[in-house]
């Protein structure tokens, strides 16, 4: 969980960075090295053994670009939220239009690290998908994502609902990041590889 940590926040100041280029939001560099921060401390507050041996199943080609794949996205869907949050307090149509861009961008770095995953899971443990907590709450977020991209397209649905969307999206993307490792049902996932954390 610490590598994911360390990566997220190093794509969440390039995701910063390349929002504040493309659409001149100087806000944007600052909740994005806030949140790029708050990561830092995070693994500085709990240090983890890094340089561990990697279980059979994590020894995968296909292990690390999956991951460092879903970081990205992760990190371009965080701007999304951000931006969202500005959305509903300011109203300001042309947010939307960054969010957009945003999360299409973010949705497919999420669908092909959905693919990388499951191919990887093909070679680790014999099928592309079991249903697996973790693999259902990527689907929940994914498809919060498509409904967000589908309502979008329409143009007519209310623009207030839409951030609102986005909102509970990225709720359910760190639901999937590491909320899905407390519940009971994780104690039998796949993906909870170190039981400390």
């Amino acid at each position: 969980m610490g590598e994911t940590r360390l990566w997220y926040s190093f794509f969440m100041g390039i995701a910063g960075l390349l929002t504040y280029i493309r659409w001149k939001y100087r806000w944007i560099l600052s909740f994005s090295t806030l949140l790029s921060t708050v990561f830092v401390i995070i693994n500085l507050l709990k240090p983890e053994i890094h340089d561990q041996s990697l279980m059979p199943a994590l020894q995968s080609i296909w292990f690390i670009p999956h991951v460092t794949v879903y970081m990205f996205s992760y990190s371009v869907l965080g701007c999304a939220f951000i931006i969202a949050l500005c959305g509903l307090v300011h109203h300001k149509e042309e947010y939307l239009v960054t969010a957009d861009n945003l999360v299409y961008s973010g949705v497919a770095f999420l669908s092909i690290g959905m693919l990388l995953g499951s191919l990887w899971a093909k070679e680790a443990w014999g099928n592309y998908w079991s249903w697996d907590p973790k693999e259902t709450w990527a689907v929940v977020t994914w498809m919060g994502y498509l409904l967000y991209i589908h309502l979008r397209l329409r143009r007519k649905f209310r623009k207030k609902m839409l951030y609102v969307i986005l909102i509970f999206s990225f709720l359910a993307l760190q639901m999937c990041w590491y909320g899905v490792n407390y519940l009971p049902s994780a104690q039998q996932s796949v993906h909870l590889y170190n039981r400390n954390n």
